[in-house]
């Protein structure tokens, strides 16, 4: 597989024990809080475990601290912007759900900051964004799809299916095997779930609508990258509800504020105040960007 991608190793770090272990703790079940006027009561000691489970959970499955600059660096910020916008067409062809794109996303900036190549080509990024897209669909839907079918939508190379699953195995070993990882999206998940119960009716049509728009165009926004995950979709989630649903706002971020370490709830207020920015220039659209890196030889079809 060397020969396909470049001279350097792929894996530029040794993988530990712990790393193959995929934590599960993320998945526990919530009790409900409730919604009395302006203030959340919680059915407190289990949904805080929880949340704080995740809040430490997600630290050993970002990108490395250097990635955006490392992406500057190696001019692959158009690449990535392409990348996002082809996962977002599979998903509208594929009807996948939104939480399978944020997944192939978190795979592939955590492989790119792993892997130390210094010399991409495009077909080497169209090749790793294949394998991180169906490595998501294979974790997180319950339809399956071919190879083929993946690969259908404005690709500029087509992979052979054993040179995809030889690379998902390369994926798979760079990020520990842990694909049960923390998005931004899979945070807001977890919370929405336990909003007050007088607002579920409209809140998936409203705040999941607006919240999945939002963090779309935060994925493209590197500013973001200094983020925490859960930092981003609390910002997300702050700022949708700000604007449909003001009075839950105030209660809900005074209740998830005691829940932060004072670092945290700094960088809430910083990742705010961008989110803030990203809502208020919100198109349809996610950008125009096109990858300017050099494409394979036809041999490598």
């Amino acid at each position: 597989m060397d020969d396909l991608l470049c001279h350097e190793t792929w894996l530029s770090r040794p993988l530990n024990a712990h790393d193959f272990h995929d934590d599960d703790s993320s998945n526990v079940e919530l009790p409900l809080f409730r919604y009395s006027g302006c203030d959340y009561k919680y059915e407190n000691e289990e949904f805080e475990w929880a949340f704080c489970v995740c809040i430490e959970k997600e630290v050993s499955l970002m990108p490395e601290p250097n990635y955006v600059h490392y992406l500057y660096s190696n001019n692959l910020i158009p690449a990535r912007v392409r990348v996002i916008q082809w996962f977002l067409k599979c998903r509208s062809r594929l009807n996948l759900s939104f939480g399978t794109v944020f997944y192939a996303a978190n795979y592939l900036d955590r492989f790119i900051s792993i892997c130390q190549c210094n010399d991409w080509k495009y077909w080497m990024v169209e090749l790793l964004s294949i394998t991180c897209l169906s490595t998501a669909i294979k974790f997180n839907e319950t339809s399956a799809f071919s190879l083929h079918e993946v690969q259908m939508e404005s690709l500029d190379h087509s992979y052979e299916s054993n040179t995809i699953l030889r690379m998902e195995l390369i994926l798979l070993q760079a990020v520990g095997w842990r694909l049960n990882t923390v998005t931004p999206y899979s945070i807001v998940e977890t919370v929405v779930c336990y909003v007050p119960s007088s607002l579920r009716p409209n809140l998936h049509e409203n705040i999941m609508s607006r919240v999945t728009k939002l963090l779309l165009q935060a994925t493209l926004d590197l500013r973001m990258m200094g983020f925490r995950q859960s930092v981003v979709g609390i910002s997300a989630l702050w700022c949708s509800l700000e604007e449909l649903y003001p009075a839950v706002s105030d209660a809900f971020i005074a209740y998830i504020m005691k829940l932060l370490s004072q670092s945290q709830k700094e960088d809430l207020i910083k990742c705010h105040k961008i989110m803030d920015i990203i809502s208020t220039t919100l198109e349809d659209s996610y950008g125009h960007h096109y990858c300017s890196l050099s494409k394979s030889p036809t041999t490598v079809l």
